[in-house]
C-alpha cells in the first residue's frame, strides 16, 4: 500500500502548505482512497504537487463531522463526480467547540452537502469491499481523552458535550497486512484498538492517524496518560504512524517509550507498506 499525507498540521518540506487539519491518500492493489479532506482546498494544491489526481479517487472516508476533517468536501465533490463519499449518519449534526475564552465556534460540516448523490451514510459497521470496512459505535473500556473537553454537539435541539458517535475508522487488508486508520481517535486510540480487536480476533500491522492527546484550546494530556497508553501500543506489535492532534509534545513523549515502533508524519510524506 501506498500512503500520501496531504495534509496535516506540519509539512515535510517547504514546498507544501500546512494546516490544522487530515488527508490521507491511500493507493491499494484495487482501490484509490482519500480518507479526510482537511479543513480547506489545501488538500487538492498538495495532492497536485504528489502526482495524485483527485478525480481519480475512487471512494472518499470522512472520519467525523469536523471541519479540520471534513472542510474540503465541496471542493472535493467539484472536483471528483464518481467516487462514493462515506460519512456516518450522524456526522452532519452540529458540532461546536468551546475556546479558552468562552465563545462558541462552530466546528461542523457543510450541511448544504448533506443531500449530494455521492454520499453515502453509515452506521455502526460498513463493509466496502471483503477488504475494507469502517467501524463506529467504539466501546469505551478506558475513560476517551480529556482532551475532548469543549468539543460538543447539539442532539435534538440542545448542546451537550459530543459523544462522539460520528467517528468512524477504516480497516484495510492487502498482502497478508491490516492498516487501521483513524481521523482524530476522540473515542480513545486505546478503545478503538480493543474495538477492532473484537471485530477481527487480532491486531492491525499498522496504523496510522491522530490520537488526540492535545487540545488547542486546552492543552495536552498528562505525561502519566501518555505513558500508560505507550505501554498498551507497544504491546500490540503493530508500527505506529501518527500526525494531527496527536501533538508535538504528546509525539515526543510517545516516542521516548516506544521508539521506531512510532513516527510522525507530515504533509508531503510518503511511505510503502
Amino acid at each position: 500500500m501506498l500512503i500520501k499525507t496531504l495534509v496535516e498540521n506540519t509539512s515535510a518540506t517547504q514546498g507544501f502548505g500546512n494546516e490544522h487539519g487530515l488527508s490521507l491518500y491511500i493507493e491499494t492493489n484495487k482501490h484509490r482512497i482519500l480518507f479526510d479532506v482537511g479543513a480547506s482546498g489545501l488538500f487538492l494544491e498538495n495532492a497536485k504537487k504528489m502526482d495524485v489526481n483527485i478525480a481519480d479517487v475512487d471512494f472518499l472516508v470522512i472520519s467525523h463531522g469536523h471541519n479540520d476533517h471534513g472542510g474540503g468536501l465541496k471542493l472535493f465533490l467539484q472536483e471528483n463526480n464518481k467516487a462514493k463519499v462515506y460519512i456516518h449518519k450522524e456526522a452532519f449534526q452540529k458540532h461546536y467547540a468551546l475556546r479558552q475564552a468562552g465563545e462558541m465556534e462552530y466546528i461542523g460540516l457543510d450541511e448544504d452537502l448533506k443531500n449530494n448523490s455521492q454520499i453515502v451514510f453509515t452506521t455502526d459497521y460498513y463493509s466496502i469491499d471483503k477488504d475494507i470496512c469502517l467501524f463506529s459505535n467504539v466501546s469505551l473500556k478506558e475513560a476517551p481523552p480529556k482532551t475532548n473537553k469543549g468539543l460538543l454537539a447539539e442532539y435534538n435541539g440542545k448542546i451537550t458535550d459530543d459523544c462522539f458517535a460520528h467517528e468512524q475508522n477504516i480497516a484495510i487488508e492487502e498482502d497478508g497486512k491490516t492498516l487501521l486508520i483513524t481521523g482524530c481517535a476522540h473515542n480513545g486510540i486505546v478503545n478503538i484498538l480493543e474495538h477492532f480487536y473484537t471485530l477481527k480476533g487480532h491486531m492491525p500491522s499498522f496504523v496510522i492517524g491522530g490520537f488526540h492527546l492535545s487540545s488547542r484550546s486546552f492543552g495536552n494530556e498528562d505525561f502519566d496518560t501518555i505513558d500508560n497508553i505507550a505501554k498498551y501500543l507497544m504491546g500490540t506489535k503493530a508500527k505506529f504512524y501518527t500526525c494531527h492532534c496527536t501533538g508535538i509534545v504528546p509525539y515526543e513523549r510517545l516516542k521516548f517509550n516506544m521508539g521506531d515502533s512510532i513516527d510522525y508524519i507530515s504533509a508531503g510524506s510518503e511511505m510503502v507498506i
